[in-house]
């Protein structure tokens, strides 16, 4: 085999590829061979058939399965005897297809660039924990209470107040015409309650039953129905029946009729809950410092064409929420060329801690288990009720689907193992100061995590 380079820039490598023709039609033979051994054909034995009705059935088959093999395996090895490992799928562009003559290709690729490794021991990170405070397992419990409380109706001559649930007819318009959607009978509406349009609940402060009252309110310019965003309406209402919430005890009967023994059990869950919920605010932030950290210090070339993919994927995102009007308070008043070079820097930015958190992995031995795998499907099949069987089905039928889901386990391993070497102090801080957001500039505020494989070939996430 000839291999004459043609292009090196940057990332980016060319190759003039001669493969002789006698390799090209050995492994020819030898695949008509093979078929020639079990084909069969009316008027031979099996195996007896001659080779020249075998090509002649099936050669042209043969001759496009060898020529991709041979083009394959040529790329491979110009790359493996180089030492070189490719970031993207190879171009390839076929002059001659070896036929009658030499198989004559050329290749064009971009590599994977050379990723120095970090000194990990020189990473000091501060990582924030939190506990549950009595205060807020109380506020949880009487947040459970509040959902399990029962009703009971108002005895005493007055109008409806906050926390009340008020029945009511209702006629809604507007411009004077009923809309649809906008009728309803026997409604309980709780005041003060969320799920009402601004403004609804609100208006029935005061109302007695049997009392009949018109109010105004605007839909919310984001309202599901696009007919009725932004416009004001009036609801005329009568009013039913009037019933509050009947006061629960948070006490051993509360524990018991939601299943547990006693109130200890039920504080000692909320607890247990909650400070699963702070250690993953407290992972989620030593990670994302971790990141920042990591990027500063990286200082590498990327593929253009992985940049260029994740961009495309994260503009795509920028315009949708710009169109639905969601965008980012911070890009307002900037133009489409001032946005486009920020998140281009975002997405470098998430390919190159991509690749990064990938050689570190891959020169680490970091690996993905088939256990922890399956742990995955499980929990992703689990989101499906009624379909658990059919999705990991699909799993299985799916490789890439599957790999997927090892791209963020590979990461987390990456993480763990770097913070293992790392100099971390941990810091006790209030439930308040964990939540916190801490300020962060707009790339790093932007950014989602970073995707890696555990084969080494990172592709950022989307």
């Amino acid at each position: 085999m000839q291999v004459t380079e043609t292009l090196s820039e940057g990332l980016k490598r060319g190759y003039s590829v001669v493969v002789p023709m006698a390799d090209v039609e050995s492994k020819r033979t030898a695949r008509l061979a093979e078929i020639g051994k079990t084909v069969r054909l009316p008027g031979f034995r099996p195996g007896k058939v001659p080779m020249t009705v075998v090509r002649q059935r099936y050669g042209s088959a043969i001759d496009s399965e060898v020529l991709e093999e041979s083009v394959n395996s040529a790329t491979q090895q110009v790359l493996s005897d180089r030492g070189l490992r490719a970031a993207t799928q190879p171009k390839v562009d076929v002059t001659s297809p070896g036929d009658k003559q030499d198989l004559q290709f050329n290749v064009e690729v971009e590599l994977l660039p050379e990723v120095p490794m970090p000194d990990f021991g020189a990473v000091a990170l501060t990582r924030l924990r939190a506990e549950p405070t009595p205060e807020s397992i109380d506020k949880a419990l009487n947040e459970i209470a509040s959902r399990q409380r029962e009703l009971e109706p108002v005895t005493e001559d007055r109008g409806a107040r906050t926390g009340d649930t008020l029945t009511v007819d209702y006629v809604g318009k507007v411009d004077g015409v009923e809309f649809p959607g906008g009728t309803g009978t026997a409604m309980p509406v709780e005041l003060g309650g969320s799920g009402f349009i601004p403004g609804f609940s609100e208006g029935m402060e005061g109302m007695r039953p049997g009392e009949e009252r018109q109010i105004q309110v605007t839909f919310p310019e984001e309202y599901g129905n696009k007919e009725l965003a932004g416009k004001h309406a009036t609801f005329d209402l009568k009013a039913g029946a009037l019933q509050q919430a009947k006061p629960l005890a948070i006490d051993d009967a509360l524990a018991e009729k939601l299943g547990f023994e006693n109130l200890e059990d039920l504080r000692k869950l909320i607890a247990q809950q909650m400070q699963r919920e702070y250690d993953q605010v407290s992972r989620m932030r030593i990670k994302r410092d971790l990141l920042d950290s990591l990027a500063k210090g990286a200082d590498f070339m990327v593929p253009p064409s992985m940049v260029e993919g994740e961009f495309a994927s994260i503009w795509q995102r920028v315009k949708n929420d710009l169109k639905e009007g969601k965008g980012d308070d911070e890009d307002k008043g900037k133009d489409e060329d001032t946005l486009k070079a920020e998140y281009r820097a975002i997405a470098e930015r998430r390919v190159r801690l991509g690749l990064l958190l990938s050689e570190i992995g891959r020169v680490n031995g970091v690996q993905v288990g088939q256990d922890e795998m399956l742990r995955a499907m499980r929990t992703e099949a689990s989101r499906y009720q009624g379909q658990e069987a059919q999705v990991m089905e699909f799993f299985r039928k799916n490789p890439q689907a599957a790999d997927g889901l090892r791209g963020p386990i590979f990461e987390d391993k990456v993480v763990d193992f770097i913070l293992d070497l790392a100099k971390v102090e941990d810091k006790t801080v209030t439930p308040e100061e964990l939540a916190a957001e801490p300020e962060a500039t707009a790339s790093e505020a932007t950014e989602a995590q970073p995707a890696a494989s555990q084969s080494g070939d990172a592709e950022p996430a989307a």
